[in-house]
């Protein structure tokens, strides 16, 4: 078996988030397990031919969402054919910008999104590939960049 690591996201409302995972990403359903007391206990989606898992929270056994931590430490990054459209997208579906898409150094064109159940997402669309030195080029020593 090969190995793989899959995200799995905590929500405050995981249908809501399922909706708008599809809405705004794509994302296909493929399972969802609902409990007697209504709460998502796991559902796997596919979004751009990966897995993400998600869940409604579990308080009693440790599982919150950002809305209960009071933010997020992890972000998320989908490469789209169109950063900005799917910016709109997001936001339209109730995502909050917190960097509009503009170029970036590396020449992809990038915005980061905080969706509706609080986690954050990098939309990006890639740009020309850059070699290590040209990359070093358009940072301009701000970092030391290697590869």
């Amino acid at each position: 078996m090969a190995q793989r690591l899959t995200p799995y996201l905590c929500c405050a409302d995981a249908a809501a988030a399922i909706t708008f995972y599809t809405t705004v990403f794509g994302a296909v359903e493929t399972q969802r397990w609902t409990g007697d007391d209504g709460r998502i206990g796991h559902a796997e989606l596919t979004v751009a031919g990966q897995a993400l898992y998600l869940a409604d929270e579990h308080p009693e056994i440790g599982v919150r969402s950002p809305a209960s931590l009071g933010g997020t430490a992890v972000s998320l990054v989908l490469t789209v054919p169109d950063a900005g459209e799917t910016m709109a997208r997001a936001v339209a579906a109730g995502a909050r910008v917190e960097r509009p898409v503009t170029a970036q150094d590396d020449g992809s064109r990038s915005g980061w999104l905080l969706d509706p159940a609080g986690h954050r997402w990098n939309v990006e669309t890639p740009g020309p590939q850059l070699s290590v030195d040209q990359l070093r080029d358009q940072v301009g020593g701000q970092y030391d960049v290697t590869g």
